[in-house]
């Protein structure tokens, strides 16, 4: 298959306003959805829509192979983040001094780009891989990565490969996550009587200083691929107007997990942080609200097939091997739960991700192209 076609593709694919809905002016994957399907119809390969949302579906195409019994997933998302704060044109892609420019350029649409051309290439030239391929292109990843969950329902496989932007290295191991948040009451009463309530700001900066206390402990635990685990107070909301003494503060953290941790004994943990701090300050009240998002840590066997293959696939055509870790997350977590070997691999770095200037090397995309590719055909 051309190389040009393998750009105009993903050309396509960037003018498409898939900004996942959640977000300003996020139309979300009706459209990329349907161009999709019409790819792999057009090159006569059995494709299906999986309804995960009303009018928001993966879409799923199928390379048979000799043996039907085991199969490798490819999976990318469909969804972006929002353009605001964009500096380039979002849907006008456009190639200068061997970048392409666009939303979802890096994250995730040259990866899908990539992997639609690999599978399709095969079936055009009549060749048959060792196992099925599955390739999957799943909505609502940046939000609350729905259509993976939707996926993984009675999904198996022996392999799944993860397009995110890693710069073509070859992911075993990411951080999980949970976000959630604490509140702290007072009473209000007028500024120029603060003896008569209780300022709940003052309380939450003492919640805020054991927090980061304990955090400094983590350093001291750090995986040998992904390093510590971390914890960030991103949000803090409190206070009515300047004249009052606040009765209420509210903070959202994100807390990274390393893999052997759950979410359950962290949670456990800093909620025994806040026990500790009431039971020395009982005018501090202080409660944890249920998480607003969760997600496992990935750690994939470095001896399993997947990792090795992709390891010798990468050193044979010139690029690092070497399996490494990332602190972001990604879908290859859902894929893990359910018992399929996961890697992440994809063209573009995660620092053009989200970007106001997002943009992917042209010749990496063309890399990853080369590299599902030869996976497809070696691994049985």
């Amino acid at each position: 298959m051309p190389v040009k076609s393998l750009i105009q593709t993903l050309a396509s694919l960037i003018r498409i306003n898939s900004i996942n809905p959640s977000y300003v002016r996020g139309a979300g994957e009706r459209e990329i959805a349907t161009w999709i399907r019409h790819f792999f119809e057009n090159s006569g390969m059995e494709v299906w829509e999986q309804e995960v949302f009303a009018g928001r579906p993966n879409v799923i195409a199928r390379l048979p192979g000799l043996n039907p019994e085991r199969r490798i997933i490819l999976e990318a998302h469909m969804d972006t983040v929002s353009t605001e704060g964009m500096t380039v044109s979002p849907f006008e892609p456009r190639i200068e001094e061997g970048k392409m420019y666009g939303r979802g350029s890096c994250d995730t649409k040259a990866g899908l780009a990539a992997m639609m051309h690999a599978v399709a290439s095969l079936h055009e030239e009549g060749i048959q891989p060792p196992c099925d391929v599955w390739l999957a292109a799943v909505v609502d990843e940046e939000y609350s990565y729905r259509g993976v969950v939707k996926l993984c329902e009675g999904l198996t496989g022996q392999a799944a490969l993860v397009a995110e932007p890693t710069g073509m290295r070859a992911v075993i191991a990411s951080k999980g996550v949970v976000r959630w948040r604490i509140v702290v009451r007072g009473q209000a009463a007028h500024s120029s009587k603060p003896h008569l309530g209780v300022n709940a700001i003052n309380g939450m900066a003492r919640v805020i200083l054991a927090l980061e206390e304990d955090h400094r402990k983590l350093a001291l635990h750090a995986h040998p691929l992904l390093g510590p685990a971390t914890l960030n107070v991103g949000i803090v909301q409190g206070g009515v107007q300047v004249n009052f003494v606040p009765d209420h503060c509210a903070i959202e953290i994100d807390r990274r997990l390393l893999p052997g941790e759950t979410v359950e004994g962290v949670l456990a943990h800093y909620q025994r942080i806040l026990d500790h701090l009431i039971a020395m300050d009982p005018s501090i009240q202080a409660s944890m609200e249920p998480p607003m998002l969760t997600d496992r840590p990935l750690e994939t066997p470095a001896s399993s097939p997947p990792a090795q293959l992709a390891s010798l696939v990468l050193s044979e055509m010139g690029m690092d091997g070497t399996l490494c870790g990332v602190p972001f997350g990604s879908d290859a977590s859902k894929l893990s739960d359910q018992g399929i070997p996961s890697l992440v691999i994809g063209p573009g770095h995660i620092d053009q991700a989200h970007a106001a200037v997002e943009f992917v090397e042209v010749a990496e995309v063309e890399r990853a192209f080369t590299f599902y590719r030869n996976f497809i055909l070696r691994f049985e």
